[in-house]
């Protein structure tokens, strides 16, 4: 057995028994999902999808007719945009919401068709499978290009198999027309060979996946040689198996794959009793993996199988000391004393057997406080406590067990917590518990805006009489016969090309100055030369001021019927003003009374909505009630199988016993035939 560093999860990874592939509802599960829902949604967004870096060279390869159709557009609408923005930041709540607003307002064009694919997928995931399907049904309806509609069915059969409808996932991948650009075909092999499997078709499924390329993801290889063995081509299933195996691991992910396959690949060798190879296989397996439990019980069996009891002991004692909790080590509870039995260490399989009777009854009376502590409500509020999500749907899974205050013996609930129906159930329960927070919110923001539309209504009966009388002294028929009367002084001076109608107070008061000047010389004597000279030179400075305001008319003419057309406009928006208030002092009382009727409207159905949303709440923590405590049953009734088999074990070793001693004490011979010697059996 390898030893490796990493810590064993809370919570056990889920794996199909029946050799599919395991659904991860954890983080890298929900990391998965969302990567499936960016390429479906938003591929023609040109949002381009990481993919892992290549080890080899760069090649340059000639893209395929779906891969050309899948090509990375850019974003055209900005809105869209936005609710991209938000999906990417895992707020779906959010972009789904913002999304509506704009597809309302006709915002997201010409990304309508890959919104409403990623609005109805977030509607199907969070189950609302009427509005979704009408959804996926326009979509599908319409004249819509190939690759969308290929990729409406994808997702369509995707959600339909998590949300365990089969028959609707087959029907929805029967649809599909062409093949998927290369991030999509392989999920599509995959989850064809899954619905495959499922019905016990491995031979099929193995077909299926081996149409795959050699380069293909390490789960479809997996898959591929489960398939192979369970359909009878062990020698093939096992070689493919056998390369997983010893493949490097990069994260938690691969390592976990290939202790799966080391596992499949063990108790495949049992199967077909070679022990040698079945040891070999588990002796890959980490010790602190999650499948390291199953890899100890079948060591030990590897040891049976080529006679070594002893050797068993070591894997199974060591599986022993874990929890009674974990079901590898409940079989090893009374493996390890069927294995010193076959060891002829009689007194210490009784030892083995009682202990392990004792281990049962512990363990019998903890499952009991479990479901105890379930059917008293703590366990629903415990789950909801330690895993806290901040949106709804599936992203985000359940990594935390609640703590040991809330529920002394958590690790009952890890396999079931594992399971695809409790995660489901849990993700019903959470998104209820989010929309009932929602509606709490929005109460609380209705208030709000009450408050703000008081205050609103408020003010604007305050400020309405003083715009009225601010607007009733502007007088603005007084200002339009001014502007009239002006517009006329203008057009004659325009007509007469009356330059001094322009002169500016300056220059009036030159001119001013000059008349004057010109009246005071008039009554100087004739032949007064001083005054014929001042003369003159008022004549030159009337001259001069004339030649300026000539020279200036034309600029001065065109801003003096500039700032005309101004007044003209002020005046029109003077009015305009005028009349919209008057329209406000009729039409805003109506406008508040109708925000206030809108408000009290959705008051009233929040108030509704919020009771209901409460009983499903408390109608699916029921359902996960029962969940559990059916899972915790199963356990049980799993318990009472091995804690009879450990009885029946000391009753033989009894039976040994006293057999022994008869035989010592000579009685034997009373009888005609020596009786048969009982022998312990095999824990089933």
């Amino acid at each position: 057995m390898n030893k490796a560093p990493s810590k064993r999860p809370a919570v056990a990874s889920p794996v199909v028994r029946d050799g599919g592939h395991r659904q991860r509802t954890g983080a890298a599960g929900s990391a998965a999902v969302a990567r499936l829902l960016v390429v479906v949604a938003c591929s023609a967004a040109g949002l381009a999808v990481a993919q892992a870096p290549s080890t080899g060279p760069t090649q340059k390869t000639t893209p395929t007719p779906a891969e050309r159709d899948f090509a990375p557009q850019p974003v055209q609408a900005p809105h869209y945009g936005d609710a991209l923005f938000e999906y990417f930041q895992d707020k779906h709540f959010e972009a789904v919401t913002g999304l509506m607003v704009s597809q309302h307002f006709k915002r997201v064009s010409p990304h309508d068709d890959e919104g409403e694919l990623l609005r109805g997928g977030l509607l199907l995931s969070w189950g609302l499978h009427q509005e979704a399907g009408s959804v996926f049904e326009r979509l599908l309806a319409q004249n819509m290009p190939v690759s969308v509609r290929d990729r409406a069915w994808f997702y369509l059969a995707k959600i339909r198999y998590q949300r365990g409808v089969p028959e609707g996932a087959e029907a929805a991948l029967a649809r599909i027309e062409k093949p998927l650009p290369a991030p999509l075909q392989e999920e599509r092999v995959l989850l064809q060979a899954r619905l495959l499997m499922a019905r016990a078709e491995h031979a099929a499924a193995a077909e299926l996946l081996r149409t795959l390329p050699p380069e293909a993801g390490a789960v479809a290889r997996f898959n591929l040689g489960v398939a192979l063995v369970k359909s009878g081509e062990l020698p093939q299933g096992m070689a493919l198996l056998d390369v997983l195996g010893q493949q490097g691991a990069a994260d938690e992910e691969q390592r976990a794959l290939r202790d799966r396959a080391n596992v499949a690949l063990g108790f495949a060798a049992l199967s077909s009793q070679l022990g040698a190879d079945a040891r070999r296989y588990f002796e890959r397996v980490r010790l602190q993996g999650p499948d390291s439990g199953k890899a100890l019980l079948g060591y030990g069996w590897a040891a049976l199988e080529l006679g070594e009891p002893k050797h068993a002991l070591v894997p199974w004692g060591d599986l022993r000391e874990r929890p009674v909790s974990d079901p590898a080590s409940v079989e090893a509870h009374i493996a390890v004393p069927f294995a010193l039995a076959e060891a002829g260490a009689s007194g210490a399989a009784l030892q083995g057997y009682q202990k392990a009777v004792l281990a049962f009854e512990g363990e019998r009376t903890a499952l009991e406080q479990s479901i105890t502590a379930i059917r008293g409500g703590t366990f629903v509020a415990a789950m909801l406590d330690s895993n806290p999500r901040a949106g709804m749907g599936w992203y985000g899974g359940l990594d935390r067990l609640p703590s040991l205050q809330r529920m002394p013996h958590a690790g009952h609930l890890a396999p079931m917590m594992a399971g695809h129906e409790f995660q489901e159930a849990f993700k019903n329960l959470h998104d209820l518990v989010f929309v009932g927070r929602n509606l709490e919110g929005w109460q609380g923001k209705l208030v709000t805006f009450q408050d703000m539309l008081a205050n609103r209504r408020q003010a604007f009966a305050e400020r309405l009489p003083k715009m009225r009388e601010k607007a009733g002294a502007m007088d603005i028929d007084g200002l339009e016969r001014r502007r009239a009367a002006i517009a006329g002084e203008l057009a004659a001076a325009e007509a007469a090309t009356d330059v001094n109608a322009f002169a500016d107070a300056r220059e009036r008061a030159h001119q001013e100055r000059i008349r004057q000047g010109l009246a005071t010389l008039q009554g100087a004597k004739p032949g007064d030369g001083d005054a014929e000279e001042a003369r003159e030179r008022l004549r030159r400075v009337a001259g001069a001021l004339t030649w300026q305001l000539t020279q200036q008319y034309p600029a001065r003419l065109w801003q003096a019927q500039k700032a005309l057309r101004g007044s003209a406009e002020a005046v029109v928006e003077s009015r305009a003003r005028d009349a919209a208030l008057v329209r406000a002092a009729a039409e805003e009382p109506a406008r508040f009374d109708a925000f206030a009727a809108r408000i009290a409207a959705l008051e009233q159905r929040i108030a509704g909505l919020v009771p209901q949303v409460a009983a499903l709440r408390g109608e699916q923590a029921g359902q996960l009630q029962d969940i559990a405590i059916t899972a915790l049953q199963q356990q049980q009734e799993r318990l009472e199988v091995y804690m009879t088999q450990a009885r029946l074990g000391i009753a033989q070793l009894h039976d040994r016993a006293q057999l022994a001693v008869r035989r010592s004490d000579g009685r034997e011979g009373l009888r005609e035939g020596p009786p048969a010697e009982p022998r312990t059996e095999a824990p089933k």
